[in-house]
């Protein structure tokens, strides 16, 4: 008699296939396996429970997941402490944004720097402490230093103190880095003669934040030039505290500096307090900027004979907000400020002058000429020694929202700056053949993966206790941008407005079911091909009106989303052809159209580019890289 077939022993992998609904057991089966004891196919459980509508798993979404074992996810510590003891490990199994940890051959000890000289080139993370100190006439070269780097940390001590005709140059250096910090702290204190040069500093980087505390305090006859300096940079802040204290005769430069960033801001404090015959030239400052923030705080108190010239300042930039409080203040002699030509944004921010050349000293010299500015305020200036000259405030925001649209995009032609083309669009333009210039989608934030939800929740949604637990103290480019973050995520909600930051992809599906129900689909631009380029459209589907939930990236060292319920939108895809040649299909777009304006402010990007006002006219846009779009499924 013949034997009865042997049972087929169940795989690990044949459970969790026989545990997918339908068409995912096949679709999980034909592609290439997952193994089950991974953070990813823990996901796609949750995401099967959750979402039992059997479409596919978007490749976009699962790439952000963990790729930390089951092993370390599960014994990995609770306590902060023992977190940030192991954050080496974390970041590297974890693929998370940490501060580098740069080799030996990256960086030199502070022993082995303070008896080398320059030029460093190719360096990074190095601390230059009691460098140069005494030195006299020669050259220190910054070239190609901490460049392409994540949360850089370079500090610069007590640098060429003392030193004689000595000079330095910073080139290209942080350039293309995510969250770079740079302290220069008493550096050249004491210091004669010489110059220093900062050219293409801070090029193309994310959050970027340089501090400059007692910087040529006591220096005699030293020279600096901030040329091109944080040239289209992201975020972050420029600090000059302390800056040419009791100096004599320096002269500062600041040249192109800041032009085409997006919210950078700089704080002047106590600079050049108490100095004698000091020159600040400020020229083609944050020109075409968007929303920058400069503050002049205690500026050039106690000094003597000090001149600044302000010239094409902020010229078409994009609001922001100017402070000029105590400047050219207390005990000050002789102050000459010319302002000239300040105040030419495309769309006026505000600027406030608070105890401006206030004193009691009648040998200051103030001088506006060809001012122009919406919301300026003067309050408590001096009232001898301030000339204002062909002074006038313009209201071109006050009527943009009256003119045609043919007169809008005539006034847009006069003014430097405007959105980028093709950020902002209208509905009717979503169709089949139009022509269209797309923005540039990509990705701007540095590479980081999801934790874990067991090991998230670890870790209170707190700036505090994430800092400590990444090593990110608060003064730092990184942990400013933690407390950004979280400050953004606890805001109250806008008028129909739902919200809510996801810190694991769990949370990121559960917010979308919350608010569309279980049977839902994620959708978001296919690939950045098109970016920066003229293209025409091809296939056009969607533009039902409804719900929708949109989940935008937060720099944070971890992946998180800030998810909202967009009340009243449309969701369009988009065949996307190129423009030129035969017109071949190279990428499929995601479009949300807003149709509910009316929280929007009057100064938003969209109503530069394209006119109109709040609540009487949709915005559409694209979905950019890492970004995405949940809806009921069609």
């Amino acid at each position: 008699m013949a034997s009865p077939p042997r049972p087929v022993l169940a795989t690990p992998l044949l459970l969790l296939l026989l545990l997918l609904p339908g068409n995912a057991a096949g679709a999980a089966a034909a592609s290439s396996p997952v193994n089950p004891f991974t953070a990813k196919a823990a996901f796609i459980r949750y995401w099967n429970r959750k979402v039992p509508n059997n479409r596919p798993h978007p490749a976009f979404f699962l790439s952000k997941l963990s790729p930390l074992p089951a092993a370390d996810a599960a014994s990995f510590p609770s306590s902060l402490p023992d977190i940030r003891a192991r954050l080496p490990t974390l970041c590297s199994k974890a693929a998370l944004l940490c501060p580098s940890s740069p080799s030996e051959s990256d960086s030199d000890s502070d022993v082995a720097l303070a008896s080398r000289k320059g030029p460093f080139a190719s360096y990074r993370d190095a601390n230059f402490t009691n460098y140069g100190s005494g030195a006299g006439a020669g050259t220190d070269g910054f070239n190609n230093y901490s460049p392409d780097v994540n949360i850089a940390a370079d500090s610069f001590r007590r640098y060429g103190r003392d030193s004689s005709a000595r000079a330095d140059s910073f080139s290209s250096y942080e350039a293309n880095g995510n969250v770079v910090t740079a302290n220069f702290t008493s550096y050249a204190g004491g210091a004669t003669g010489g110059s220093g040069s900062f050219t293409a500093y801070a090029a193309n980087t994310n959050v970027p934040e340089s501090r400059f505390s007692n910087y040529d305090a006591g220096a005699n006859g030293r020279s600096r030039g901030f040329t091109s300096y944080s040239q289209e940079s992201n975020g972050g802040e420029s600090n000059f505290a302390g800056y040419g204290k009791s100096g004599n005769s320096l002269r500062e430069t600041f040249t192109s500096y800041g032009n085409d960033t997006n919210t950078l801001s700089s704080g002047f404090a106590n600079y050049c307090e108490s100095a004698n015959g000091a020159t600040d030239s400020f020229t083609g400052y944050g020109v075409e900027g968007n929303v920058p923030e400069n503050t002049f705080r205690s500026y050039g108190a106690g000094a003597n004979a000090g001149v600044d010239t302000f010239k094409g300042y902020r010229d078409g930039s994009n609001v922001g907000d100017d402070s000029f409080a105590s400047y050219v203040g207390k005990g000050a002699n002789g102050g000459a400020a010319e302002f000239e030509s300040y105040g030419g944004s495309a769309n006026a921010g505000s600027v406030d002058f608070k105890g401006y050349g206030q004193g009691g000293n009648r040998n200051h010299e103030i001088g506006f000429k060809g001012y122009a500015g919406d919301n300026t305020t003067f309050k408590a200036y001096a009232e001898t020694g301030v000339d204002f000259k062909e002074y006038h405030n313009t209201s071109s925001a006050a009527t943009a929202a009256t003119l045609t649209s043919e007169e809008h995009q005539q006034r847009l032609k006069k003014t430097k700056w405007s959105p980028e083309p093709g950020k902002f669009f209208r509905e009717r333009e979503l169709v089949a053949g139009n022509r269209m210039p797309m923005p540039d989608i990509r990705d701007k934030l540095p590479p980081r993966a999801f934790l874990p939800r067991d090991i998230a929740r670890k870790i209170p949604f707190e700036a505090s206790a994430v800092s400590e637990a990444f090593r990110a103290p608060p003064d730092t480019a990184m942990g400013k941008a933690v407390a950004s973050t979280v400050a953004e995520c606890g805001r109250a909600p806008s008028r129909g407005e739902t919200k809510r930051c996801a810190t694991s992809a769990e949370d990121v599906v559960d917010f979308a079911v919350d608010m569309l129900g279980d049977d839902i689909v994620v959708r978001s631009t296919a690939s950045t091909a098109g970016s920066g380029a003229e293209i025409r459209l091809g296939s056009v589907t969607g533009g039902k009106a409804a719900r929708a939930v949109s989940c935008h990236q937060s720099l944070f060292p971890y992946l998180v989303y800030y998810c909202h319920s967009v009340p009243r939108a449309r969701v369009y895809e988009a065949d996307i052809m190129a423009a030129a040649g035969d017109g071949e299909k190279i990428n499929r777009g995601v479009a949300i159209c807003h149709l509910d304006t009316s929280d929007w402010s009057p100064s938003h990007g969209a109503f530069v580019l394209l006119g109109g006002e709040p609540g009487k006219t949709e915005v559409c846009h694209w979905i950019f890289e890492g970004d995405m779009t949940w809806t009921v499924a069609d």
